[in-house]
């Protein structure tokens, strides 16, 4: 699976089945991120995290270290649009090995002669309805098996366009775009069916080889993970006691389960105290006030948490979607 690195860069629209987040408290002050160069409109919000409306004229970052491979994931709040606002910058400066995108609002598998060069790989889950959800992975190493099913899961037409698991020799690699609970909740049934799933199924993959799960996972796992949560609990989808508890219950399984293995949110152990997120809304001027979601992870089977290297939220580029993208550098497995 090895592969030739060519490195040297909503809530949603009417189409999107999710909601706008965040409401207008300050969020808690955290230590402020590093910008690789200055953005337009620079400066940061009381979170720490910078308040450009659009994406820096310069992007750079460091190559990742050796032997490691770096996967970034982002929900880009649709393809087109997203390329009308610089997305391919992002992607030059960042030229993953992996690239997992979420909310691609596609209707076929697109033709772009830049992203077929740098990912020779490409694995497209497109929904069964138009211009909705959709799930990508873009990749420079290519999968001994592909899955775009959840397994169990009673209506194949739902899980359309939102999951996709590629398997390489040393792990397997699950990217989403999880169900939303919808206004009102209104669908939280649907995201409950999913959830239940979904456990399941990430179980079953881990007791056979290591698991690295990513993309937009639709829930705040905790009160540091969103502005306002007293607030938003058990109002907001995202922020609920089923969907959360799901969450943990997948990092740490219950008694119930005692063969279950362990996982992993990487980035907020790594970033303990830190109040940053991947999201926020275009309205409410939501990004200068650092009023936010984080919804973008990696979930990792405990056993790989020491091949990390890093995993950092981007939170320069905002602009060519409402989330920041976030990144993931891993030793690469003996086997890989």
């Amino acid at each position: 699976m090895a592969g030739k690195s060519t490195r040297g860069s909503k809530r949603k629209a009417e189409t999107s089945d999710d909601e706008e987040r965040g409401s207008s408290s300050t969020a808690t002050k955290a230590k402020k991120t590093k910008v690789s160069t200055p953005a337009v409109n620079s400066g940061f919000a009381p979170n720490g995290q910078p308040t450009n409306k659009v994406l820096p004229t310069k992007i750079e970052f460091p190559p990742p270290s050796e032997g490691s491979w770096r996967i970034a994931a982002w929900n880009i709040c649709g393809w087109n649009a997203s390329h009308k606002k610089g997305f391919k910058f992002y992607v030059e400066a960042e030229d993953p090995d992996i690239l997992i995108l979420t909310e691609t609002k596609l209707n076929d598998q697109p033709i772009d002669p830049s992203i077929t060069n740098r990912f020779p790989h490409r694995y497209w889950s497109i929904s069964h309805k138009k211009t909705y959800s959709g799930t990508a992975i873009l990749s420079k190493h290519k999968a001994l098996s592909v899955d775009m099913t959840l397994p169990g899961h009673p209506d194949p037409t739902s899980v359309k366009g939102r999951i996709i698991t590629l398997e390489f020799d040393g792990f397997y690699l699950i990217g989403t775009y999880v169900v939303n609970a919808g206004t009102e909740l209104k669908t939280m049934d649907a995201k409950k069916e999913w959830n239940q799933h979904f456990e399941t199924y990430i179980r079953d993959l881990d007791k056979k080889k290591p698991v690295i799960w990513g993309g937009d996972l639709n829930v705040a796992p905790t009160a540091i993970d969103l502005s306002n949560a007293k607030k938003n609990w058990n109002k907001t989808p995202g922020y609920t006691e089923p969907e959360t508890t799901s969450f943990a219950n997948i990092l740490n399984p219950p008694e119930t389960l005692p063969d279950a293995g362990k996982f992993v949110d990487i980035w907020r152990k790594l970033h303990p105290e830190d109040h940053h997120y991947t999201y926020f809304s275009y309205r409410f001027d939501c990004r200068t006030k650092g009023i936010g979601w984080r919804l973008d992870m990696f979930v990792l089977s405990e056993r790989m948490v020491d091949l990390v290297k890093k995993c950092e939220i981007r939170s320069e580029i905002w602009g060519a979607s409402d989330h920041c993208p976030l990144v993931l550098e891993i030793e690469r497995p003996a086997s890989a």
